[in-house]
């Protein structure tokens, strides 16, 4: 690897919609760093093997990946950048099989479910078969020469594994987006239109959650998203994960930070950031 390219870690083979989103955040003169795991994402970030990471957080159609939120407070990183990737799905075989040679279609779990409609107009007698990454799908293509299985994944994975392309955009539903975080060692000061990422929890009273909400409202802070998560150990108490627009940096939000402190049991800021696009 080139020590003058950031390596940025991301789970799952070459090809993965992370590799894609790491390439549409940062461009080509990177080094990824594939991880067989989003916590080896996280560990390799921590331990210095990796300039950055990045990793899903929310699927426009199958909703909040969590182990990724119960990760960004596990782990002392900070989050510096976000992207939104178009997910679409590319029907690919190696070269030479042709429609009619497909028995089986290989892919992630969310891969097959998201084409299922696809799967039963154009191939309705195929198998389906779970495989533990999109790309992964069409590399155990590659390497096994299995000549009667197409595989779902990227157009990035059929350009490193040399496959052919069947079916364009295979997916039911073309509004099909992720959104990726960038994570680093260090925060960043954010120029322009900013979003900060929070977690925090409540004392479990009346009225608590209200109270935390009206420190935005009061300052016409938008609040862009709000996940809960549970509070390890702690029956029925929870953690909540909190989008907003705007950065630490500015006074409006540091003193709806401050507010939120005072009558918070915990608070930690996960980093303000660049609002993706």
């Amino acid at each position: 690897m080139s020590k003058n390219r950031e390596i940025v870690a991301f789970q799952g083979e070459r090809g993965a919609y992370s590799e894609a989103a790491a390439v549409k955040f940062f461009g080509d003169g990177i080094d990824p760093l594939p991880c067989e795991s989003f916590e080896t994402v996280f560990d390799r970030v921590t331990a210095g093997e990796a300039d950055k990471g990045i990793v899903p957080v929310e699927n426009s159609l199958a909703g909040s990946i969590h182990r990724n939120y119960d990760l960004l407070l596990r782990y002392d990183l900070t989050i510096v950048g976000e992207v939104q990737l178009r997910i679409a799905h590319q029907l690919m075989v190696l070269p030479g099989v042709a429609p009619a040679d497909v028995r089986a279609i290989y892919s992630h779990p969310q891969g097959l479910a998201q084409c299922e409609q696809s799967i039963t107009a154009h191939f309705p007698h195929a198998e389906r078969i779970p495989t533990y990454d999109t790309a992964g799908s069409a590399k155990m293509l590659r390497e096994q020469n299995i000549r009667d299985g197409a595989a779902i994944a990227s157009a990035r994975a059929a350009q490193i594994y040399e496959m052919d392309i069947l079916h364009h955009d295979f997916e039911d539903n073309p509004e099909n987006y992720t959104r990726f975080l960038v994570i680093a060692r260090e925060p960043v000061v954010p120029e322009g239109d900013a979003k900060t990422s929070i977690v925090f929890s409540m004392a479990n009273v009346p009225g608590a959650l209200f109270k935390s909400m009206a420190v935005f409202a009061l300052r016409d802070i938008d609040l862009t998203k709000i996940e809960s998560r549970p509070l390890q150990g702690k029956r029925w108490q929870y953690f909540f994960y909190l989008d907003f627009a705007g950065s630490r940096h500015e006074q409006r939000c540091q003193n709806a930070l401050n507010n939120l402190q005072e009558i918070a049991s915990y608070l930690r800021v996960l980093g303000s950031y660049p609002r993706g696009v």
